[in-house]
């Protein structure tokens, strides 16, 4: 789930040679403090410079300001950098691991004899106030040598191993960078170092622009993720070009936290996750069961809608079908390791792709079979690591309404502009309708891709004209394609506007090359159909946690697991109100009637913390008059309403689909 990453959009500086992008920014007057502050140039070829950097020739560089993306990943890097070096005056013996910025933030991981505690934390982030408070300036240095920076940081056993893997591992070479080796020293106002640290940069001018950040936490984490390594202590925190951005961004955690699925999912009595059963394998109860269930009817009834068949395949298969497809190699790690079984080895499946290939290619196919539709719900199995699983949206059993398409290279962009049009139909019924596009693509530098230069730039290209025609925002992943083909996938926003990946749509070339699919062409070749993967909620778990999320569990009355709840005055009210849910019953309205021996007042608050759309009560004047009184879940109230009325007034709301309202928010 991460944002659009947009360069800051500014006119573009020269630097002449032998002078520093300092003074062209100066020169161009563009500010150096405050929340618009200029704090690394970017070249041409999208690298950013300190504004100390001096170039031998001319160059012409873009300000990239603290606010822009690029700015504040510099911003919390150099926040990252404070960290460290407050953790090492406070605890000299502290090692250092690494300290990327994050989203949203940064971290650092150290090896320290005991765990940060709470006042720790409290510790560091005054110290980390007083180095900022000193306008500390960053300077960056050139090692001549390996040699020479393995004796600097010989008492840094972890950054001594960063320089031996320099450029072989993705996320730690980061902090080294590729072909250079160069190290960020802290100078005081009279120059003097009073602090360093391994690092690619590059770091903002001064510490003084760090004005506003919190530590937030500390947790354990492995050394470069391998539960084989040390276990280090890693400290999160916050950075932000201004102290009113920082409290917004606390404000929206405080809300996130309220809005927690896990949290709201216990409560609300819709899943759990057994420890007997295992990490990341969800139980849904029978509130959760009804929700769940109301999206695959309407997912199930959408897809025969939009001319797709039903299939099934079953959960286990021979390892073979992953080599055919060529998963094995590029997923055996996020694979439940196999079950020999009668001198074969079994897999969990972790996609349901395969057998579905095996269905097209059970029977001759013709041009006229296509495009063929197939689609089902299909429960997947992946070996995610436990420090990422994270209630439903991070799961290891996963429900997908998995479909793919086979059709000819024709008919691929109107397919997919079919199938995207089937996504924003179904985000929108859900009341996820602020979204936008990205567009993964390959990375010609890896091995990881698989297939011709002119087969990706062919699929590639289908699927930017469809995206770009639809009118959305598209935003360019460059690396974050499928082994096997490009994909768009659609980022929604939720309602305190965190985005979600949510569904996606990938052109697949290779696999149809692998099974040896193909279908009698109109000429009486046999030709290669093209195959196009699509998910509409991703996976079930992870769009319901999202749901639960952006409703806060107050989901709308269509989809709320108890729709009405009758509240008598008096329990000799009970029975009419039975009378009236009976009728409720009878158009597929789920209700009931609170019989609890609580008083009507406790009732209600009971319904409104279980969050229930229709709130029905009736007294001696209701019964009298054939009216019931509904109370919604905003508090507002609706009194005497005839039976009939009120029966209509229901079953419009929950047969609309209305998302938003009094009674359905």
């Amino acid at each position: 789930m991460s944002a659009p990453r947009i360069p800051a959009v500014a006119d573009p500086l020269v630097v002449p040679a032998g002078t520093t992008a300092a003074d062209a920014v100066a020169a161009a007057g563009l500010p150096a403090h405050g929340p618009k502050a200029i704090v690394v140039v970017r070249e041409a070829d999208g690298r950013l410079r300190d504004l100390d950097w001096t170039p031998a020739a001319d160059a012409e560089v873009t300000p990239v300001a603290i606010d822009s993306p690029d700015g504040l990943d510099v911003l919390r890097h150099s926040a990252a950098h404070v960290l460290a070096q407050a953790v090492q005056d406070v605890f000299p013996e502290a090692k250092l691991g690494i300290g990327p910025p994050i989203r949203d933030g940064f971290y650092y991981d150290f090896d320290v004899e005991k765990p940060f505690q709470p006042e720790d934390l409290t510790k560091l982030e005054k110290r980390m106030q007083e180095i900022v408070k000193a306008g500390q300036t960053f300077r960056r240095r050139e090692y001549g040598s390996l040699e020479e920076a393995k004796a600097e940081l010989a008492n840094e056993p972890f950054k001594l191993e960063l320089v031996d893997i320099k450029g072989d591992v993705d996320s730690e070479a980061a902090a080294v960078g590729a072909g250079e080796l160069t190290h960020y020293d802290n100078l005081d106002k009279d120059g003097n170092r009073v602090w360093g640290d391994l690092c690619r940069g590059p770091h903002l001018p001064s510490t003084r622009l760090i004005p506003a950040f919190k530590l937030m936490r500390s947790a354990a984490a492995y050394w470069r993720g391998s539960e084989k390594n040390p276990q280090l202590q890693r400290v999160y925190g916050t950075a932000w070009p201004s102290r009113d951005e920082l409290k917004a961004y606390l404000t929206r955690l405080a809300e996130a936290e309220r809005r927690d699925h896990r949290k709201l999912g216990a409560e609300l009595d819709l899943f759990s996750f057994p420890d007997e059963i295992g990490s990341g394998l969800v139980v849904f109860h029978p509130k959760g069961g009804v929700i769940k269930r109301e999206m695959e009817d309407y997912v199930r009834a959408r897809h025969i809608e939009e001319g797709f068949q039903y299939v099934s395949s079953p959960h286990i298969t021979k390892e073979g079908l992953f080599h055919t497809s060529g998963h094995l190699p590029y997923y055996k790690d996020t694979m439940f390791p196999p079950m020999e079984l009668e001198g074969a080895n079994y897999y969990l499946k972790a996609m349901n792709c395969p057998m579905h290939n095996l269905i097209f290619r059970s029977r001759g196919r013709s041009y006229r079979d296509l495009p063929m539709r197939l689609f089902e719900f299909g429960t997947v199995y992946r070996y995610e690591k436990s420090g990422v699983v994270h209630g439903l949206t991070r799961v290891r059993g996963l429900t997908q309404d998995d479909s793919h398409s086979y059709v000819t290279a024709e008919q691929a962009p109107g397919e997919i502009k079919h199938l995207l049009n089937f996504v924003r139909s179904l985000l929108d019924d859900f009341g996820l309708d602020d979204y936008y596009l990205e567009l993964s693509t390959r990375d010609p530098k890896s091995d990881k891709f698989i297939g011709s230069d002119e087969q990706w730039e062919k699929a590639t290209k289908v699927l930017e004209d469809v995206a770009r025609e639809s009118g959305l925002d598209l935003v360019l992943d460059p690396g974050g394609a499928a082994f096997y083909g490009p994909k768009i996938s659609v980022q929604a926003k939720d309602a305190i506007g965190r985005t979600w990946q949510m569904s996606t749509i990938q052109y697949d070339f290779n696999q149809p090359a692998g099974f040896g699919l193909e279908y009698q062409a109109a000429d009486g070749s046999r030709q290669e159909p093209v195959m196009i993967h699509s998910a509409k909620f991703g996976s079930i778990e992870r769009f319901f946690g999202v749901l639960v999320e952006h409703y806060a569990g107050a989901f709308p009355a269509w989809l709320a697991p108890v729709q009405v709840v009758g509240i008598p005055i008096r329990d000799d009210h009970a029975p009419y109100l039975e009378e009236f849910v009976v009728r409720l019953r009878k158009e597929g309205i789920r209700a009931e009637v609170d019989h609890s021996t609580e008083r009507m007042q406790k009732k209600i608050r009971t319904a409104q913390q279980q969050k229930i759309p229709f709130m029905a009560i009736a007294g001696d004047d209701d019964v009298n008059g054939a009216t019931v009184s509904f109370r919604y879940r905003d508090g507002s109230q609706r009194n005497g309403v005839s039976i009939d009325e009120a029966v209509a007034h229901v079953v419009e709301v929950v047969r609309s689909r209305i998302n938003t309202g009094p009674s359905a928010a």
